[in-house]
Parts: C-alpha cells; structure tokens; sequence
C-alpha cells in the first residue's frame, strides 16, 4: 500500500508531512529535467487537470444521486472529487508503464491550482445544499498543501546534501502522515462507518471506477499516446484521499469524512489492480 477532528491542525500536519515528502523526493536532477520537458507541453497536462477538476466533481454528484447518498455523505464525496490529485498515482502510473514525469506534472498543476480551484468547486456545487466556507478551505489548502510544498523545495536547495541522506525515509513518512489521517477519521466514525459502510465503499468504488474510464476515453478522444492515456485516467481517478478526509470533517461532519478515508484505502488497491491489468499491454 502506498502511501477526524474538526480541528484544523488535526489533519494539517500530516497532510503537510506528505506533501513535504514528496516534494522533496521527486527533486533529483534527471527526473526533473523529464518533468520539466512536460511543462513545454503543456496540452497533456491540461487534458489531465481539466479533466480531474471536471470529472471527478461531476461523478460524484452522479454517483450521490445514483445510490440515494444523505446529505453529508454526498458532500463529503463531493469533496472527494474536487481535491487535488493524490501523489500515490505517480506510483501506479510507474507501475503501469505510463509517463511518470507526466504524472508528477499534472499532480503538481492541480495542487497548486487546488486553492482556487476546490473552494470554487464546493461553493458552486455544494452550497444548495449546506454552507460552504470556501475562504476557510482555501487557506487550509494554502497551509497545508502549498506551503509545505515549497518549503520542501526551498530546503532541497539549502540543504541538498541532508536531504540525499533522509531521502529513502521520505516516502515512508509520507505513508505514515496519510496513513495517521485516514485512521483518526476512521476511528472517530467508527460507529457511522459501520452503519452505513457499504453504500460507502460502493460509492468511493464506483466513484473511482468512472474516473479511470472517462479519464482514458478522453486522453483517447484527443488522440494522446497510450502511455499518456493510461497516465491520465490514473490521475483523474485518484485522489488526494487524506486530505479530502481532513477537509470534509474540518468543514462538514465527521461522516461526511467517511468517502476521503475509504477512498484512502480503494484508491491504492484499485491502482494495484489497474496498473497489473495494462502493464503487460503495448503502448503502440
């Protein structure tokens, strides 16, 4: 596996903790120079992010709809849908023989796009239904997404010899930061998990499912080579789940945290699935 409070340092912390990890471990020289090579071209990557921030939010409001979510649930898959995309997918994009340096550069768009972007996607989908704070969120996302990002940058560039020698732990405290996340809001919903656990898990599956194929159908549509396409629908359908958890019982309810902590778990098994189902097949 790669890697609930309302209280704001509950959640922010960890996530800050992954996001400074990964920032910090996808830095070396050639791996950026590749990286760098995608940001000329920037078309794949907009397919990817357009499509993330359009597919996701929309499906989850299908999928609400379609299994009779309650409110809290369906916002709380909403904001599933409308985070950034999570950094486990540049893994399963390595293992299923897609564009990783594609990967890392849609992941990267979308986080620094997701303080603007999510906010806006929750207050124009989800304010009927509840109060949305999207000014509250947008900081949020600015502490513990943006600033930790660049502070890894920064310390790569003051202290590029210590971070060589932590680098083989970082990925590991990133699974540790995620992985504290995800069970504190499983722990604290226990008893609304249990009760309502299958139209969850159902959700969250069917949720991510939609992601992959609509995700690839587009990448397709515009003619991308398959290596991008199966990039694409990897990095639309999977997302920043721990952060989405601490958002959603941050903002919303303890159960509507509940999709961000399954999706934490289904994500990586459903990209271990993917990934094992393409890799044997051509890229031509």
């Amino acid at each position: 596996m790669w890697a609930n409070t309302h209280a704001p340092t509950a959640s922010a912390p960890p996530h800050g903790a992954a996001s400074r990890s990964t920032s910090k471990n996808c830095q070396q020289e050639d791996h950026t120079r590749h990286v760098t090579d995608r940001y000329t071209r920037p078309w794949p990557i907009l397919i990817g992010v357009v499509g993330q921030f359009v597919i996701m939010p929309l499906g989850a409001i299908v999928v609400a709809k379609l299994l009779g979510l309650n409110p809290q649930l369906a916002v709380g898959l909403l904001m599933l849908g409308s985070v950034p995309g999570g950094t486990a997918s540049n893994v399963i994009a390595y293992l299923a023989k897609g564009d990783v340096a594609l990967s890392v550069a849609m992941t990267s768009v979308s986080t620094v796009l997701s303080p603007i972007v999510t906010p806006m996607l929750m207050l124009y989908l989800a304010s009927a239904e509840t109060d949305v704070d999207a000014q509250g969120m947008a900081m949020m996302l600015v502490k513990t997404v943006l600033l930790p990002v660049f502070g890894g940058l920064v310390i790569r560039l003051v202290a590029d010899s210590v971070v060589d020698k932590i680098l083989p732990i970082l990925p590991w405290m990133s699974i540790v930061a995620i992985g504290g996340v995800v069970f504190g809001a499983v722990a604290k919903n226990a008893e609304q998990l249990a009760s309502v656990g299958l139209v969850v898990f159902a959700a969250v599956i069917l949720h991510n499912v939609l992601g992959y194929f609509l995700g690839y159908m587009s990448a397709r549509a515009l003619k991308q080579p398959e290596a991008a396409c199966r990039t694409t629908a990897i990095e639309v359908s999977t997302q920043s789940a721990g952060l989405s958890s601490g958002m959603a019982a941050k903002f919303f309810s303890p159960e509507a945290a509940l999709p961000g902590a399954v999706a934490a778990v289904i994500h990586n098994v459903t990209g271990a699935i993917y990934a094992s189902m393409v890799r044997r097949k051509p890229l031509n």
